[in-house]
């Protein structure tokens, strides 16, 4: 008779730690095989880049050195999940599949939606863990932040391996040797990836780093020291959001930097919070969630567009945000705010235009968090505030020197703070002292002129009467209600 298994199925939860389906997997009489899908469907999709799946080869390189010493490893296959599935089902009698549920986009809620029917047709029982705090099926926020504090404050479950009496599976799926050379250089500029490093983030900031969280908060340069720095071990999975969470609550520090530490926590259930809407409506990656914003039209400048996107708009803390942020992968909240407000107000380009090459920079996409934080940016919910944020006023605020301005543009690294922010206001006089051609862009439009206009555009639309009705609708499905 073919041998029974089961099977825990990897997507975003890459940790040993505080992990529900290994640990249902250990509780069960039969072995199991620890399965991860790189599937070609999803690498496809726009919104994933070369910077997501070298975060996730490692973070699996990373579990598979600790899993050895019980004999067990993640069979990492290059196919769908689906045929992932099949394969094994050949080879095995799948009795069982533990993985969490996934709050993610249209392609991968239709990939789920296909597993479950193969398993259904082939009576193998599929067992979806809650992620975090966020609940699938509500159709409004009665209660949730109750029910959320319950999850954060559940006892964390230390995971306990047995050892694996079964061989390493085979299979035909092994990664393309062109894609696996891809996936094994990581680049230096990047946090590094896995759970001892997601510790070690949350523990320096805990120690030293976090004491300044709220002081340094909306600082492109400080921010990058202050800040948790946990959110691309959130998203993919590298702690989860209880651990974060009660790890900060208990430690020592906690009463000496108790107004930064709760400010940091507050953040941990706005990540949850964002997550629930996506898990509502995940069309939030598509299409205005206020359907009455798919009306409004925009002028979709192309050029303005593409020197957005390469960090060349003539307006320095914009250009060396996004010139960091595809070096680094990570920016603070408010200057990738800040970045989304330019791109749609005041450049006037749809946020659909701009929101997959952002996905793809950051190191830490989430898509729960991404698309309606984008839409809340673009003004484009009906419900939130518009807004549009300044950019030589964000820049004197949070950079006053323009220190973080020129580690990040070369060109303006002779510029006097004087002109830093604003280097379109210098005359042929103070151009000419430059000891090289200046050949950084200047900046060919009248920002408080656009900044008017779009205010009058975005705020005009919103009388709409079908952005009203939509209004309410959402208001009802996803305000937070005790």
């Amino acid at each position: 008779m073919t041998k029974e298994v089961n099977i825990v199925w990897l997507k975003r939860d890459l940790r040993l730690n505080d992990h529900a389906p290994f640990h249902q997997a250990e509780q069960e009489e039969l072995d199991y095989i620890i399965l991860y899908c790189f599937e070609p469907k999803l690498i496809e999709h726009p919104d994933t880049s070369e910077r997501h799946l070298q975060f996730i080869y490692h973070s699996l390189q990373e579990m598979n050195s600790k899993l050895r010493e019980v004999n067990r490893s993640i069979s990492i296959c290059y196919t769908s999940a689906k045929e992932g599935f099949k394969h094994i089902h050949k080879e095995y009698k799948i009795n069982t599949v533990f993985s969490y549920q996934e709050s993610g986009t249209q392609i991968t809620w239709e990939r789920d939606k296909s597993c479950a029917h193969w398993f259904k047709t082939h009576n193998i029982r599929w067992i979806e863990f809650q992620r975090d705090g966020i609940l699938r099926g509500i159709k409004t926020r009665e209660k949730w932040d109750k029910a959320w504090l319950s999850v954060m404050h559940q006892a964390v479950i230390k995971n306990g391996f047995t050892f694996s009496k079964l061989p390493a599976l085979e299979h035909p799926y092994s990664l393309p040797p062109h894609f696996k050379e891809q996936l094994s250089s990581y680049p230096t500029s990047f946090q590094k990836p896995g759970e001892d490093q997601a510790w070690k983030y949350l523990a320096s900031f805990c120690k030293e780093r976090g004491k300044n969280y709220n002081k340094h908060i909306s600082k492109p340069a400080e921010s990058r020291r202050s800040c948790a720095r946990i959110s691309p071990y959130l998203a993919w999975g590298n702690i989860s959001i209880r651990q974060a969470y009660q790890y900060v609550k208990a430690h020592p520090n906690y009463t000496k930097y108790k107004r930064p530490f709760n400010g940091m926590l507050t953040r941990l259930h706005w990540h949850c919070h964002f997550i629930q809407k996506f898990e509502v409506e995940c069309s939030y990656e598509t299409e205005c969630i206020n359907r009455g914003y798919e009306e409004l039209t925009y002028s979709n400048n192309e050029d303005l567009l593409e020197k957005w996107k390469t960090g060349n708009t003539g307006i320095p803390i914009v250009d060396a945000c996004m010139r960091c942020l595809t070096h680094t992968g990570w920016i603070n909240f408010r200057m990738r705010a800040m970045l989304v407000s330019i791109l749609c107000l005041h450049f006037d380009v749809s946020w659909k235009k701009g929101a997959y090459h952002l996905a793809q920079l950051f190191l830490d996409y989430e898509p729960g968090i991404h698309y309606p934080q984008i839409q809340m940016q673009a003004g484009t919910t009906g419900v939130n505030t518009v807004r549009l944020y300044n950019p030589v006023k964000q820049s004197k605020d949070h950079d006053p020197k323009g220190e973080f301005i020129k580690k990040w543009i070369p060109e303006l690294r002779e510029v006097p703070v004087e002109f830093i922010h604003e280097p379109w206001k210098m005359t042929v006089f103070e151009l000419a002292d430059f000891k090289e051609e200046f050949t950084y862009p200047m900046l060919e439009m009248d920002l408080e002129k656009v900044a008017r206009k779009a205010r009058e555009k975005i705020w005009g639309h919103r009388k709409h009467p079908k952005v009203k009705e939509e209004a309410r609708r959402i208001l009802a499905t996803h305000v937070r209600q005790a």
